[in-house]
């Protein structure tokens, strides 16, 4: 009964999709993209009980992501938007074998029905070295009045004014090696925004998860206001039977920006069934920028993660918890520290510095990246994450590996890339 609700939720936007002819007057525009990116993988060396060591073979994944968006407004009341992507991909079978990276997102899962992801092979779990996938990542309406705005269908939900991690994001967050960051991933959402003035709104809204279900979907409602020189935010949402309560404030300092964005989890406190046994939790971001010269910008960043371990033989343990497993949490640690910095060497080629730091193993996350406009629309991009920290051993058949560091588990990762919009 759900899931046929859903479906004639979407078979109603279809149609109204559908039913308006594009060449009556109107705002209609059409774009896309075309993104592929070449990976190389290098699993970190793992010791064993005799102290040797064992160096992984390399895997490679050649990712590629076509796309294309519209969006039509018959008048100044409503607004049609849809993305469709198409992805191919070619990998070494090693990688449908071995996941590389701890901590993985489900991007889909706040989604009641969707197209099946798998346009070849069509069996899941069964990829060698192609596979076809597809993304239906927008079809809504927009209804605009002037008391609010409503959107009904799948959209991008995100909120945060934090650089790198966003403590409030937990519907489709972007982990820090992810490369393409350009379009959030859609949600299935009903969502209204009222504006209070200049600079201040009320966000609501429901989010649908699998089936319809309530321990699958989220609610929220945020609102955002404008005071001496400084964006204050407050949201309280509820998702999978968890209670989030967020605050966010960004203001200038001088002649640098600063923010702080911080969220508090209260584990299964909307129903669940193991609301007597609660995990509860505290996430904070906060740093400054600068604009250092005319063409070169910095930031840092400091993250605390509540959910995570002190030690790192306790961080393997932490992925059966309700952050990783709800949360959409991903750090194991607790205390990290994120510079950055960005260099334009001229109007066509910038570089690109940023580093994820683990303060506690330690253990550092180090993300270079070039890229160059080669032409009107078209950009060539290559970098690298390297990790850098004690390796892991092996261990035993309850936990196979044993980590020394966080990042000095993770592979390190070459990539070259290219984009061209139209």
């Amino acid at each position: 009964m759900q899931r046929s609700v859903l479906k004639l939720i979407f078979c109603c936007l279809f149609l109204i999709w559908e039913s308006t002819p594009i060449s009556v007057a109107g705002d209609y525009s059409f774009s896309g993209y075309i993104k592929s990116y070449l990976y190389l993988f290098h699993p970190p060396t793992v010791g064993d009980s005799s102290g040797a060591h064992i160096s992984p073979s390399p895997e490679a994944l050649w990712s590629n992501r076509f796309r294309l968006q519209a969006s039509y407004s018959p008048g100044t009341r409503m607004r049609l938007d849809a993305a469709y992507d198409v992805a191919p991909r070619i990998q070494s079978e090693g990688m449908a074998r071995n996941p590389l990276l701890f901590g993985l997102i489900d991007p889909f899962s706040y989604r009641a029905v969707d197209l099946d992801p798998d346009l070849y092979p069509s069996e899941p779990g069964v990829v060698r070295h192609f596979a076809l996938g597809q993304n239906l990542d927008r079809a809504s309406v927009t209804l605009r009045f002037s008391s609010a705005d409503f959107t009904v269908g799948r959209q991008a939900i995100a909120w945060g004014s934090a650089r790198v991690i966003n403590p409030t994001d937990v519907l489709a967050p972007f982990t820090f090696e992810t490369l393409d960051t350009e379009d959030r991933i859609g949600v299935d959402a009903v969502r209204a925004r009222i504006p209070l003035g200049t600079l201040s709104e009320i966000d609501a809204g429901y989010v649908f998860g699998k089936d319809l279900d309530f321990d699958n979907s989220a609610f929220f409602a945020r609102t955002g206001f404008h005071a001496a020189r400084t964006d204050f935010s407050v949201l309280f949402m509820g998702f999978r039977e968890n209670l989030l309560l967020g605050f966010d404030v960004a203001r200038p300092v001088g002649g640098a920006g600063f923010w702080l964005e911080t969220a508090y989890v209260f584990g299964d406190t909307l129903g669940g069934e193991n609301a007597e046994v609660q995990e509860n939790y505290f996430r904070a971001s906060s740093g400054v920028d600068y604009n250092l010269t005319g063409n070169t910008y910095g930031f840092v960043e400091y993250h605390f993660n509540g959910a995570g371990a002190a030690l790192p033989h306790d961080y393997v343990k932490r992925y059966a918890e309700l952050a990783y497993t709800e949360g959409s949490v991903y750090l194991m640690g607790r205390h990290y520290l994120i510079p950055g910095l960005v260099w334009q060497y001229n109007p066509l080629v910038s570089f690109t510095f940023q580093s994820l730091i683990n303060m506690t193993d330690p253990s550092v996350f180090l993300a270079p990246q070039v890229e160059y406009n080669i032409a009107a629309d078209i950009y060539l991009g290559a970098g690298a994450f390297v990790g850098v920290g004690r390796k892991p051993d092996i261990g035993n058949v309850l936990e196979p590996v044993v980590l020394r560091s966080e990042f000095g588990g993770y592979p390190n990762i070459y990539f070259a890339s290219l984009r061209h919009y139209f």
